[in-house]
């Protein structure tokens, strides 16, 4: 179909259309779309979708838009000058002065005619936006902005003029971003010359000026609507223009960004989420854009960081109780120690207190602060945090201070082993703090079972390489105590090793801090890796309790080790006891009527690295074996479990069985646990035992929630226990009163008031050398590539030399 052939009869039909669906848009506008924006879209799909059907193509596309853009503009002006007010403001942001997008907007052709889409100038001209009044000169603005993206261009603030003799603005004038031209610096030479953005100005003259009227009105005295440029009449392209871009500039938009941003999500990926969840008339937003916002909000809290932090731990003690946390200051204000522990971490010491990972890594926050986590392992073998730490330094000072508040935060009890990196300053602090704690430093590099065959290999090693006069080697023998196998094969450890301390670490914050993370954003995303590593231990205690293990044999020994452990836990002996059952062999060393040795190992296995297990039967069951690993872990061993059943052992014993590695560590405390054998009669009840009857309280309650009966039964029983306590009391302040008795003042130590202050810059460090022997953790160290096909180092799948390899021999 031709589409000039009958264009006088379209023409004629569409005229006729459009004046009779005038009225209609009043209607649609008023109850249906208040938005001209979201009118204006509805209206483009349905005419453009009506000139395909009718297959009018170019011609009437040219005629559809301009009565489009006739008849929306009618319904606005009659409604502006019915009101005498603008149009209500689809944008409310500023736009900075001269600020325009670097960016360049070509107009787009709907076939290969080319023939530009123009506005009718005879329905549209100079008299209809002079002399039109607005209230406020955003209103004027917004006006001339839906205006601006009716008619296929952008605007921009231009100039202010001021009144000289009251300093107060009196003339607007908005302009076509496309005025003027690039500003030429004229430093800028061939020799210097810099990277330039494509100019996108085209000293465009349309413009609009508003006056301030003596009533305080604006009144639009100038109005140029001619452009010397193609105007862009895709929807979807004039929203990229600036002054219709601004959903990043909105609150909404700045609202949605920041609340992402505090939860983790990097510039990337909040602009994919904003993108999916904004309507389609908005344009989209753009990871710089995000960045941006992020950069905006964070300037608000410049030089404030550090007051935010302690408003921040201020706020969490009025919902928690149990919070603990210390500031250490200088005489000027500045942060130079802070250490903090929320309740559920210090009731969690009190369970799992066995063995603590205590590390220094780096590049967690702005001011470079040494972020020192305590790290401990939860009954299902999880990493879990007992308390954090930002330092000043690391010297030997610094973490005297820091063990000693830690200590005094967990009711003085000591940790059973610690495990930590080489530092000397951090070994000697521990020495003094932590007496009768055991600690590991470095990694076993060395394998032996016994002190004997370490000696022994430790001397063989110096003399093949020359180490006899090495200052370093000698200094790694002498602390041989805190690091061999041989020498730790008696202290429990959980499982965790110096690698495992670095990856712990990773596993905690790895996602929610970085090296440009504030310090008052530091302690929120802290609390979220917390709560992430919560809400996988309730995960899998829920697990735990819903289902049943799948046991590998009919032994009772399995069976019981079912029955008690975790889940995760049970997995780690299952592996085991196969073991146990199907690989492995024996040969007997030494045989009594109370003990028996054996030689315990795999037959395709040298004999030099079988296991010595002894196994005694005079009071009860006790087995070892010289791996150590129930020492060390808590698991029975293979080669433990070997004997236990070639000796008919009918279930696994109570005294193999650690509290630690059932659920009963978390929910269930005895009176063995809380420690009552501390009570005195001077001080009374010790702050460990209160804390642990008060968990216990708190318990209760929990598991009575769901029953209205048992929490009646718990009313009842505290009501007669407060009964007693008050009886009691009363009897005591009696026999005081008799004595004579003066009433004391209670004395509040009153620190003297200073203003804190974020810290001067940077933290310098030791400067460790890049050499140094310290294992970094996961935040300091680089990502290694590993590939998901080969388990290569250096490399994806995408590029996996193997894979592709396999993938030819396929086709092939």
């Amino acid at each position: 179909m031709d589409p000039n052939a009958n264009s006088g009869v379209v023409e004629e039909f569409f005229e006729l259309w459009m004046s009779s669906f005038t009225p209609a848009l009043h209607l649609m506008r008023t109850y249906y779309f208040p938005n001209t924006l979201s009118l204006l879209v509805i209206m483009f799909f349905f005419m453009y979708n009506v000139s395909i059907i009718f297959n009018i193509k170019q011609f009437c596309v040219n005629l559809l838009f301009g009565n489009m853009h006739r008849c929306l503009l009618q319904v606005i002006m009659s409604e502006a000058e019915a009101s005498n007010q603008a149009i209500e403001p689809y944008i409310t942001e500023d736009i900075d002065t001269n600020d325009y997008m670097e960016a360049t907007y070509e107009h787009e052709k709907i076939n290969s005619i080319g023939v530009n889409i123009e506005f009718d100038e005879d329905d549209i001209n100079d008299e209809t936006i002079l002399g039109k009044i607005f209230d406020t000169p955003d209103d004027a603005y917004t006006f001339y902005n839906d205006y601006s993206f009716l008619h296929g261009f952008g605007i921009r603030r231009d100039d202010t003029i001021k009144n000289p003799k009251t300093n107060e603005p009196f003339r607007k004038i908005y302009v076509c971003n496309k005025e003027g031209f690039k500003r030429m610096d004229k430093n800028d030479s061939s020799e210097n010359e810099k990277k330039r953005h494509r100019d996108v100005r085209t000293g465009c003259q349309a413009k609009i000026r508003i006056t301030r009227q003596e009533d305080g009105k604006w009144l639009v005295d100038s109005f140029n609507d001619i452009h010397n440029h193609d105007l862009t009449m895709t929807p979807t392209k004039v929203m990229k223009h600036r002054s219709h871009s601004n959903f990043h500039r909105s609150i909404e938009g700045k609202s949605l960004m920041v609340q992402f941003g505090e939860a983790g999500l990097r510039p990337s990926q909040i602009k994919k989420v904003v993108n999916t969840m904004k309507t389609s008339n908005v344009a989209n937003v753009t990871s710089k854009q995000c960045a941006d916002v992020l950069s905006e909000h964070r300037k608000q809290h410049r030089g404030k960081e550090f007051y935010g932090l302690i408003k921040h731990f201020q706020d969490k003690t009025l919902v928690d109780n149990d919070q603990y946390f210390v500031v250490d200051l200088s005489d000027d204000g500045y942060p130079r120690n802070i250490f903090w522990a929320d309740g559920r971490s210090r009731d969690a010491y009190t369970k799992f207190r066995d063995v603590v990972v205590f590390d220094v890594t780096y590049m967690t926050n702005k001011f470079k602060m040494p972020f020192a986590p305590f790290t401990g392992v939860n009954h299902h073998g999880q990493s879990i945090l007992f308390g954090g730490a930002l330092l000043e330094n690391e010297k030997e000072e610094t973490f005297e201070w820091l063990f000693e508040h830690f200590l005094k935060c967990m009711f003085g009890k000591y940790p059973q082993a610690i495990i930590i990196d080489q530092d000397k300053a951090m070994r000697n602090a521990i020495k003094k703090v932590f007496l009768n704690t055991r600690h590991q430093t470095h990694k076993q590099w060395v394998n032996s079972d016994t002190i004997e065959q370490f000696e022994a290999t430790w001397e063989v090693m110096r003399t093949k390489y020359e180490l006899k006069s090495n200052c370093w080697i000698s200094d790694m023998y002498n602390q041989r105590i805190h690091w061999a196998k041989p020498f730790l094969n008696d202290t429990f450890f959980a499982g965790m090793t110096t690698t495992g301390r670095s990856e712990s670490i990773n596993s905690f914050f790895d996602g929610f801090v970085n090296s440009r993370t504030m310090l008052n954003e530091f302690v929120v995303q802290y609390d979220k890796a917390i709560e992430s590593r919560r809400a996988a231990e309730e995960d899998e205690d829920f697990k735990t309790m819903n289902s049943r293990p799948v046991l590998s044999s009919v032994h009772p020994i399995e069976a019981k080790a079912g029955q008690c452990y975790t889940r995760k836990m049970f997995d780690t002996f299952k592996k085991e006891w196969t073991e146990a059952i199907t690989n492995l062999t024996h040969e007997t060393i030494g045989k009594t009527t109370v003990e028996s040795t054996y030689r315990v190992g795999q037959l395709d296995v040298d004999k030099k690295y079988w296991r010595i297990v002894t196994y005694r039967s005079l009071d009860h069951v006790n087995v070892t074996c010289s791996c150590a690993k129930y020492e060390t872990n808590g698991i029975l061993c293979k080669h433990s479990l070997y004997v236990m059943k070639k000796k008919h052992v009918k279930e696994l014993l109570s005294h193999y069985i650690l509290p630690r590695w059932t659920l009963n560590a978390r929910y269930k405390l005895g009176s063995a646990s809380i420690g009552l054998g501390e009570m005195n009669t001077e001080n009374g009840v010790s702050a460990y035992t209160l804390w642990c009857v008060r968990s216990n309280f708190t318990k209760l309650i929990e598991q009575a929630r769901d029953s209205p009966l048992e929490i009646q039964k718990v009313n009842t029983l505290l009501i007669s226990l407060l009964d007693d306590q008050t009886n009691r009391k009363k009897s005591m302040s009696l026999e005081n009163a008799s004595q004579g008795s003066c009433m004391g003042v209670s004395q509040i130590d009153m620190m003297p008031q200073l203003s804190v202050r974020d810290p001067v810059g940077p933290t310098t460090t030791k400067g460790r050398p890049k050499l140094a022997s310290r294992i970094k953790s996961s935040l300091e160290a680089p990502k290694k590539r590993t590939c998901s096909y080969c388990q290569g180092l250096g490399h994806y799948a995408t590029s996996c030399l193997k894979r592709k390899a396999d993938e030819s021999l396929q086709e092939t």
